[in-house]
């Protein structure tokens, strides 16, 4: 007789918690903008004008993402003399940004 693998059972309610993060999380990577700024600070902290000059994202925009960015808590800020560096927050995110550039971004040659 083949016995079965018992799968784990999950609390429904920590599930959910969970999913809820997920979702959040996925909401902050669904706008064009907000990916190109995490990708690019996943290779390091950036100020706001390397941000631009990398990006070619128009400074408005550029300013209103990262308020998002900000206010989701998925970067850190520091600001140095005039300059606001920014950085990644959660290493999960990193695993995140890797992961989806593996599968999208182009293989250098």
């Amino acid at each position: 007789m083949k016995s079965r693998k018992r799968h784990p059972v999950f609390d429904p309610e920590i599930l959910r918690g969970a999913a809820a993060r997920a979702v959040g999380m996925l909401k902050v990577l669904a706008n064009e903008d907000r990916m190109l700024l995490l990708c690019q600070l996943s290779q390091g902290e950036m100020c706001v004008s390397e941000l631009e000059a990398q990006l070619d994202i128009r400074q408005p925009t550029l300013s209103q993402q990262l308020g998002v960015l900000r206010n989701e808590g998925v970067v850190t800020t520091r600001r140095q003399g005039k300059n606001v560096f920014y950085a990644v927050a959660d290493p999960s995110l990193l695993e995140i940004l890797a992961l989806l550039y593996r599968i999208y971004c182009p293989k250098e040659e």
